[in-house]
């Protein structure tokens, strides 16, 4: 069996053929680079770059878990109701405030702050200073029983769910002797996340789009007009204020260990 061979293409003529593409002296090809990993193999090839550190995601905003605050409005057990006034909505107690059992509702309520939706958002930060106010002598003996709560609703480091603690914190310091001393032991719950957040000067405003709701931040900047300060929606004012208070209602100790957690901070009493 004979194979042919395969005719050879005619050549080209001397005129005719291409120019090759001369790269100039002195120029190097380029190198492609490729991303990889730290501390692998192949960061310490030529051609690599090696990737950044990952975000700790510290003020990242955590997701929220049901509440039983939610489960007990949704079945219909707590002795409350919608009002509507001229001044806006209001918590129309069907029972006297201050025949509440504290030990039972005051927790149930402060678990509502992590609700971010109407009602049960309405529902729990305004049940939470209507209790406050009328408590009395009732609120000292829950303290410890509100410091999971709280600690929960800091740790979402959500900005709304952060401005409205806070100032309940505020109230809970002025609400009845010796709360603000009963709160001390509790400031390594409390603190960690206010120092997170504590040099933040700036306001989370939502705004509606076609599609979706985006979050902008506002930053006090020069003589720019910040709103979020008459709102009391700046969390690092509010933070400070907290603070300030915690001091003011701590006792003696209050300044060493708040000065313990939260290293810049400078007494308003010492100073």
């Amino acid at each position: 069996m004979v194979v042919e061979k395969a005719a050879a293409s005619p050549p080209v003529p001397v005129g005719e053929r291409r120019p090759q593409k001369q790269e100039p002296l002195g120029r190097k090809k380029k190198i492609r680079q490729q991303v990889t990993d730290g501390f692998t193999v192949k960061a310490l090839m030529k051609n690599s770059v090696v990737r950044g550190p990952p975000l700790a995601g510290a003020f990242k905003e955590r997701p929220t878990k049901p509440t039983a605050f939610r489960k007990f409005y949704e079945r219909g057990d707590f002795p409350i109701a919608l009002e509507h006034d001229t001044k806006g909505n209001k918590i129309a107690w069907k029972v006297e405030i201050e025949k509440l059992d504290y030990h039972y509702y005051l927790p149930l309520f402060f678990d509502g702050l992590c609700e971010m939706t109407f009602p049960c958002e309405f529902f729990a930060r305004q049940g939470i200073h209507d209790m406050l106010e009328h408590g009395g002598n009732k609120i000292l003996p829950v303290i410890p029983q509100l410091i999971i709560p709280i600690k929960n609703a800091l740790s979402l480091r959500n900005r709304q769910v952060l401005c409205i603690t806070l100032k309940v914190l505020q109230h809970l310091v002025v609400s009845a002797d010796m709360v603000g001393e009963a709160l001390v032991p509790y400031y390594r719950q409390i603190l960690p996340v206010l120092n997170i957040f504590k040099n933040m000067n700036g306001n989370i405003k939502m705004f509606q789009t076609p599609h979706s709701k985006r979050r902008r931040k506002d930053v006090n900047s020069g003589d720019g007009i910040d709103y979020s300060q008459q709102k009391r929606e700046n969390i690092g004012d509010l933070i400070q204020e907290t603070l300030e208070a915690f001091e003011r209602y701590g006792g003696e100790t209050a300044y060493i260990n708040i000065k313990y957690m939260i290293p810049t901070y400078q007494s308003c009493i010492l100073n």
